[in-house]
């Protein structure tokens, strides 16, 4: 039994035995990690370098820039070069790093929502009580907690999935390493990961979306009450498009996780994980920044700067 338990290497699943679509996929797939690599680093570079964004809520969005660019590199580059190549293998020690770095960068990115709906909350409904409940401090201790319970979150989800043996197969269905995928593989009982899976992804997902929920509620019976009918729209066209977003993230990310494995199928698993790894990282500056007044008048701000000075340099 030793000799089948030993796996050093997984091979992932591909959208396409084809050839042809193989490659069309690794071009569609960079496209998209460039423009959404793009899109967050130019949201963070704004953020930092126009003083006028010092505030809390562009502070969350760049944190949620930075959480996308590596959620989104963690996943699509390796994907693309194993489309290119039409090679499908993946170490272990590379897989347990993806599986790792993609409930992170998942975690975070959901309680990072979470908080900018609080944010957004505080900002219509106590704006009197702004600075003082999102202060500097409380804004980076929040961020901080994120961050050090998701590392918690990942590490302990990461090394409770690879305690178990793998000899059924080494194929992962899949187009990344997930847990759901890697449990199919397992040669002995699963029930107590599962159960596992269940309830921390009903507390952790569950609540935050709960959160989100409540935020928002508030904010539309707040937003509602505004005399000018301008003042709503707006504000319902700025929030509407989040909880969209937040819904596609949660539901795709949900039917993946909380599902038996035994009940799941490869090419519907495939296409729900893009909802949840890939859509939001490259909707999020759309969404959250590239519509936001400030931002958009920033960014031309960076362009003309950078044009000019490329030119003066060019002069000189």
């Amino acid at each position: 039994m030793s000799n089948f338990t030993t796996v050093n290497e997984f091979l992932l699943m591909g959208f396409s035995d084809i050839r042809e679509l193989q490659i069309i996929y690794s071009f569609l797939f960079l496209l998209i990690f460039l423009a959404t690599l793009l899109g967050n680093l130019l949201i963070v570079t704004v953020t930092t370098i126009d003083r006028r964004l010092h505030t809390p809520m562009f502070f969350f969005l760049r944190n949620l820039s930075v959480v996308d660019a590596c959620y989104i590199t963690v996943i699509l580059p390796k994907a693309s070069i194993n489309s290119l190549l039409n090679s499908r293998a993946i170490s272990k020690s590379e897989c347990v790093a993806q599986i790792f770095l993609v409930v992170f960068f998942f975690y975070v990115e959901l309680t990072c929502l979470a908080i900018m709906a609080h944010d957004r909350y505080v900002a219509i409904c106590h704006p009197l009580h702004y600075t003082m409940i999102m202060s500097p401090r409380v804004c980076m201790q929040m961020t901080l907690t994120c961050l050090l319970t998701g590392l918690l979150y990942a590490g302990f989800h990461t090394g409770y999935t690879f305690r178990l043996p793998f000899c059924q197969s080494n194929v992962i269905h899949q187009f990344f390493c997930d847990i759901p995928s890697l449990l199919k593989l397992s040669c002995s009982e699963t029930f107590s990961n599962e159960m596992i899976i269940i309830a921390s992804g009903l507390g952790v997902g569950g609540g935050c979306f709960t959160f989100i929920i409540a935020s928002y509620v508030g904010i539309f019976s707040t937003v509602l009450k505004f005399p000018v009918k301008e003042d709503q729209r707006k504000a319902f066209s700025t929030c509407i498009p989040h909880i969209i977003v937040v819904l596609v993230f949660l539901i795709s990310g949900f039917y993946v996780y909380l599902r038996p494995p035994s009940v799941s199928t490869s090419i519907e698993d495939m296409i729900l994980s893009v909802f949840y790894s890939v859509i939001p990282p490259f909707l999020n500056p759309i969404i959250y920044s590239l519509r936001n007044k400030q931002i958009k008048e920033s960014v031309q701000t960076v362009i003309k700067r950078t044009i000019f000075f490329l030119e003066d340099s060019k002069n000189y």
